[in-house]
């Protein structure tokens, strides 16, 4: 099976070639040939599975069919870096097509996207709320719009950017082909969805659950050791790149200039960053010039680094949701990877829900000196209430060979019961 079977332009075949796809992804094979037929899709996938692709190959392949000097594909994104990261794809598919995209967010220079709108684009990249402003300011025209995509729909939920969305969409053609892409489905997308798009054809590849390829280890910790006990994982695991995810963006800040302080290349992804350095700071951590990323949920989605060996909850996010879009930065692809969890007493309440949601995947580790007991964060709102310290019978992680690296874990039953497991740390 190739992307041949779709009898795309070839020109845009020879992006394809460039992009190094060899066969389609379950999500592509499933969307692409219902898309070209003109089909508005609601389409349910995990991060890492290639929906970029899914969307942005039958687009190209529509705007190629004709010539026209309005914008005529619309892709309406959570946040900057998604935006940048579609409107890459875009001009590595489509290369040889001539056709020309344009990215539209906030924390950069309006005018110079307005000058670049003059220009005559064919497709628009967009986040809501700068979109808003250009519709405001009369310097975009969406009535040629044929195909509107929402990428990461729940996502833009989560940020409180559906009443934005809905005003956007009344700026738009009602013959239209609409295209709504999510990792879940809360109620409010489903009733998006109902009034957006024309009987859509569902297409959901997995559960609404974290990657199969990921594993998932907790650490009981108290407050005021988690940065100890993080540089001990960073001093002592074997990795590739390490994505740190933190609550604030003050503390990713400052998390990230006490790891440089100790050694570690490390950069910082936040919302007080200008548009410029979170790019620089993005572009380090894909070329390898930093190992770790300290970031906000942000980057949660639109990082598309393949060759994330660990995820690190430094704080714990605030729903199921958000704990499958952060793991999902790692084990992309089908590639395997680590999702490393401190909880603290506070966290009692979602540690339950993720049990419920990871069963047998979920183990506990204990670090000497650093950890607490699991029942403690199972058990308690109060990290004040929590108990000292332990030390326990497990040593602390110590430097390994690639061949020899193994950790031992211990898995508590709902029931307390401990029982030993032990796994490989290699990462892929």
């Amino acid at each position: 099976m190739s992307f041949k079977k779709f009898k795309l332009n070839e020109k845009i075949m020879v992006g394809v070639a460039a992009a190094g796809y060899q066969e389609p992804t379950p999500i592509q094979d499933q969307s692409i040939a219902a898309i070209l037929e003109g089909r508005d899709i609601m389409g349910l996938a995990q991060t890492g599975t290639g929906k970029t692709a899914a969307f942005v190959l039958p687009i190209l392949q529509r705007l190629m069919s004709q010539k026209s000097r309005q914008i005529r594909a619309l892709i309406l994104a959570p946040t900057r870096e998604l935006s940048e990261q579609t409107h890459e794809a875009i001009r590595e598919l489509g290369q040889k097509t001539r056709l020309s995209s344009a990215t539209i967010y906030g924390g950069v220079s309006i005018q110079n996207q307005i000058n670049k709108l003059r220009s005559c684009v064919d497709i628009v990249s967009a986040c809501p709320g700068r979109l808003l402003d250009h519709i405001g300011r009369g310097t975009i025209d969406l009535s040629g719009v044929e195909v509107l995509v929402l990428d990461e729909a729940d996502h833009m939920f989560d940020m409180g950017f559906l009443p934005e969305v809905r005003k956007i969409v009344k700026h738009l053609p009602t013959h239209r082909q609409t295209l709504l892409f999510s990792a879940t489905m809360p109620r409010e997308i489903r009733s998006l969805a109902d009034d957006l798009l024309c009987r859509p054809l569902h297409v959901e590849i997995g559960d609404i659950a974290p990657a199969m390829t990921v594993s998932h280890t907790f650490y009981p910790v108290q407050m005021d050791q988690k940065t100890a006990l993080l540089k001990d994982i960073l001093d002592k695991t074997e990795t590739s790149s390490v994505l740190v995810f933190t609550r604030t963006k003050s503390r990713a800040k400052n998390l990230a200039e006490q790891l440089n302080r100790v050694g570690h290349k490390v950069t910082s992804l936040h919302g007080n960053l200008t548009q410029q350095k979170r790019k620089q700071s993005l572009d380090g951590f894909r070329d390898g010039r930093y190992e770790v990323m300290v970031a906000t949920d942000i980057a949660a989605r639109g990082i598309d680094v393949t060759r994330i060996s660990h995820v690190i909850n430094y704080d714990m996010p605030a729903t199921t949701d958000a704990y499958t879009h952060r793991i999902g930065r790692t084990g992309r692809a089908e590639r395997t990877g680590d999702a490393f969890t401190f909880i603290t007493g506070q966290d009692g309440e979602l540690l339950r829900s993720l049990k419920k949601l990871l069963g047998e995947k979920l183990h506990y580790q204990n670090v000497e000196g650093l950890t607490i007991r699991p029942s403690i964060c199972e058990s308690m709102q109060n990290p004040a209430a929590a108990p000292k310290r332990f030390a326990n019978r497990t040593k602390p992680f110590s430097s390994r060979t690639a061949s020899t690296r193994r950790s031992s874990q211990r898995s508590f039953s709902d029931a307390g019961r401990m029982s030993w497991s032990s796994r490989s740390m290699t990462a892929a």
